[in-house]
């Protein structure tokens, strides 16, 4: 099953909104065929490691990391191919919360004969699969704020400037995380202060969907986030100028308008639904500082990756504003934290719930 997760981790950035799955035949202590899902309307990984295995598949067992789909999609169904090729034995991780399966891939699997278990690595097969899993129960992005900063807490300086913070090194794990994401989004004020691309630079990867929040309509037409290849979205309110409206979308942005809350920002709330109804199951928030203050305030966030610089700034603009936190007692607690190095920088992964 680890060889399995191992394989499945290839399809990073490629196949969403499918899962992350990899697949292992066994056979008399042999593996006789292996496989992942590479790419979306490409074979699931079962049908991959079927094919590999051939007529040794008959007898053998599956090891999946993701119960194997049973309906027509894309693809045919991976449950009549397991029938078909005579596995003895299917060993899963995890139930697929896909309504269409849900247990009933490994329940005609069982009726047809073939032993089944489900648990193995229960644990990393779901996080490995973070995004799918909420984004198929819920309708919502899996919401992640990605924040560069140095020790004393400071994202920039107090002119703004931020540029770099981290080394190379955690950059290239930003582009790599940006390449795994559906959707990479800042609010107006990033893009007037930085001007950023939001694209994937230093290694190969698909450039995410880009959003931009800009309630009252301010992000410049020439603005690098939407004019660099690949599709951005501005999202706004009722607020922003007909006129401004009018010359994203004839240089061919799209415009999205969503209800702004009570302080006259965009109701991040109603902007995940949003996102998520239209099939974004994964979104990495990058800036600024209201933002990320906006969305722990809004409890959309699920995940706090923070590349930690051993540099000290002094004064400078800290990560996030006025939380309402007026005692210890009430402050926000982050749950399940890891801390590795990243060349001469440390990042912080941690969770926004003691559940996830």
């Amino acid at each position: 099953m680890r060889l399995a997760l191992k394989l499945a981790k290839r399809g990073w950035g490629r196949t969403s909104p499918n899962p992350l799955v990899g697949a292992v035949i066994v056979k008399d202590g042999e593996v006789v065929g292996k496989g992942f899902h590479r790419a979306v309307g490409e074979p699931h990984a079962e049908v991959v490691a079927l094919r590999e295995a051939g007529e040794r598949a008959q007898g053998a067992t599956l090891y999946v990391n993701l119960e194997p789909c049973c309906h027509w999609g894309r693809t045919p169904p991976c449950t009549q191919a397991i029938i078909r090729a005579g596995i003895s034995k299917v060993i899963t991780s995890i139930k697929d919360p896909n309504p269409q399966v849900n247990g009933k891939g490994l329940r005609e699997l069982s009726s047809r004969g073939i032993e089944v278990k489900a648990g193995l690595l229960a644990d990393e097969a779901a996080r490995l699969n973070e995004f799918y899993l909420k984004w198929t129960r819920t309708r919502l992005p899996f919401v992640i704020l990605k924040l560069a900063q140095t020790l004393d807490g400071k994202i920039a300086t107090s002119e703004g400037r931020s540029r770099y913070i981290t080394s190379l090194k955690s950059r290239r794990r930003v582009h790599w995380l940006r390449c795994g994401v559906d959707a990479v989004m800042v609010g107006v004020g990033t893009v007037l202060q930085d001007d950023p691309q939001l694209t994937v630079r230093h290694i190969r990867g698909i450039n995410p969907l880009r959003i931009v929040l800009d309630s009252r309509g301010r992000t410049p037409p020439q603005a690098k986030v939407i004019s660099s290849d690949g599709k951005a979205v501005i999202m706004t309110t009722s607020q922003a100028p007909p006129s401004w409206r009018e010359e994203m979308e004839r240089r061919g942005t799209e415009v999205w308008e969503v209800p702004s809350g009570g302080d006259g920002r965009i109701d991040l709330r109603e902007a995940m639904r949003v996102v998520g109804a239209k099939g974004t199951t994964s979104l990495m928030i990058e800036g600024g500082r209201g933002v990320f203050t906006s969305a722990l305030k809004a409890d959309i966030a699920d995940k706090l990756l923070v590349f930690l610089s051993p540099k000290v700034m002094g004064e400078g603009i800290g990560g996030f504003g006025d939380l309402g936190v007026r005692e210890l007692s009430s402050a926000y607690r982050f749950y399940n934290m890891k801390v590795q190095r990243m060349g001469e920088d440390f990042l912080i992964t941690a969770y926004v719930h003691g559940d996830s």
